[in-house]
């Protein structure tokens, strides 16, 4: 088993810069302006975290925030502002440099979203699985929702509404 090294940390402004060069990395496909990292940083500074991997840049992050499950936001679209009535902890984007996966990056990620999801009061956790990701979120107990569907499309073919339960404490 290779050890983990890398910790999630609080995402800073002074990170932005990293997060726009791993996304372009990591997500080519799907491109979106740094404003939108920006915003989903300012917003929503609990549901933002940087993969520390001990050297001067980023090895991942994690982008999320309150949101409706049924309403899922377009590919590289501004929100203004956070709704007032959420129903979901939406999972904006979370990306993990190679060298770094397999290591329990992603699992201690979705701790991270339950808890934030938890302390929002929130029963359920979304996201917009592309369509190289579905697999692994449907091992991570992800399921469609396809009353969803219409903003998949700005994320190309393949791409599907996903959402599970929060865990309870005890689980």
């Amino acid at each position: 088993m290779v050890k983990m090294t890398a910790q999630w940390r609080p995402l800073y402004h002074a990170d932005l810069p990293d997060v726009q060069v791993l996304a372009a990395q990591i997500h080519p496909a799907y491109p979106e302006d740094m404003a939108v990292f920006a915003e989903r940083l300012a917003l929503c500074p609990a549901g933002c975290h940087g993969l520390d991997g001990g050297k001067k840049t980023l090895a991942g992050y994690l982008l999320s925030h309150p949101w409706h499950l049924r309403h899922p936001p377009r590919l590289n679209m501004l929100l203004h502002a956070l709704p007032p009535d959420p129903d979901c902890w939406y999972v904006h984007d979370i990306a993990i440099a190679p060298a770094l996966r397999g290591q329990g990056a992603a699992t201690r990620a979705l701790a991270l979203l339950e808890r934030a999801a938890r302390r929002a009061g929130l029963r359920r956790i979304a996201l917009m699985a592309t369509q190289q990701a579905v697999g692994f979120w449907r091992r991570q107990g992800f399921t469609p929702v396809p009353a969803a569907m219409e903003a998949a499309a700005s994320y190309g073919d393949g791409a599907m509404p996903m959402s599970r339960a929060v865990p309870d404490m005890g689980s």
